[in-house]
């Protein structure tokens, strides 16, 4: 073989390898320069019984412990506060609705490059305009009077999916319609945001599938710390995440003169999903 051959070879080579490296590190997460670390934050719900919860968020801001060099780092209280500083994350303001977002769906919310350290909150800011619709009717849907438009969320070092290669950061927000509703009167409801973080890795899932679809079910899961609800998709099928390690129970509540039902000792585990069989309910 020529040289100049030989060179182009090599060249290819090296190139296939540069490629397939490059994928790696696409497929594990964006690559972030030193000194800085990539937040990702996920958006999903908790559901009530409405036929749609649409909120207006215009903005998503985290603050971040510039002082602490790791996530991991425990200051005290009397520290300087000017280590703590707010930085604003990209996002795609507008109206969300929330019902959207259950059975395992969830949107990415928000996203940024910002400085090493630790993030101790996450900011939503409302816009106005919210609204729900129940029974095919539409009501506006406000904040509490005297809270301001935004939702402030404490976070845990648990809370977070790290990849410490890459320094890439993963959270999901998880919005408890259910608890965030209040209902003064007949038509008349009120905004009291209620959001819990938490981690794919550190909590575990459990789906499964409810049959017939007429029995309008609304499945509970359980424990002695941990409550969580869905409401299953026109397919039956249901799926609750960012449940704590540990034994369930999960409750049926059954509509149409269909029975309620109730399954025992159900084992959750970190970072897996548990599948049920299917669930035929009787009359």
């Amino acid at each position: 073989m020529r040289p100049w051959k030989a060179f182009v070879a090599v060249g290819i080579v090296l190139l296939a390898v540069l490629a397939a490296c490059q994928k790696e590190l696409s497929a594990d997460g964006e690559v972030v320069a030193q000194g800085k670390q990539k937040v990702n934050i996920y958006l999903t719900d908790d559901p009530a019984l409405f036929d749609s919860v649409v909120v207006n968020i215009l903005a998503v801001k985290a603050r971040v412990d510039t002082c602490s060099k790791s996530s991991d780092d425990q200051r005290d209280d009397d520290d300087d506060d000017s280590c703590e500083v707010w930085f604003d994350l990209n996002i795609s303001a507008g109206m969300y609705d929330l019902l959207r977002l259950r059975n395992g769906i969830d949107t990415l919310l928000a996203t940024g490059t910002i400085p090493q350290g630790k993030v101790e909150k996450v900011k939503l800011v409302l816009g106005t305009g919210h609204y729900l619709v129940k029974d095919s009717i539409r009501y506006p849907l406000n904040m509490m009077p005297g809270r301001k438009s935004e939702i402030m969320i404490k976070l845990k070092d648990d809370d977070w999916d790290r990849n410490n290669s890459n320094n890439n950061n993963r959270v999901w927000l998880d919005f408890d319609v259910a608890k965030s509703i209040i209902k003064v009167r007949d038509g008349q409801f009120y905004l009291l945001p209620v959001v819990r973080p938490f981690s794919m890795v550190k909590t575990g899932a459990i789906k499964g599938k409810i049959m017939p679809l007429d029995a309008m079910a609304v499945v509970s899961v359980y424990n002695s710390s941990d409550t969580a609800f869905a409401l299953p998709d026109k397919k039956g099928e249901f799926k609750i995440r960012g449940l704590k390690e540990g034994t369930y129970s999960l409750f049926v509540n059954a509509g149409n003169n269909y029975r309620d039902t109730t399954i025992s000792n159900i084992a959750i585990r970190a970072g897996k999903e548990t599948e049920l069989k299917t669930i035929t309910l009787k009359k």
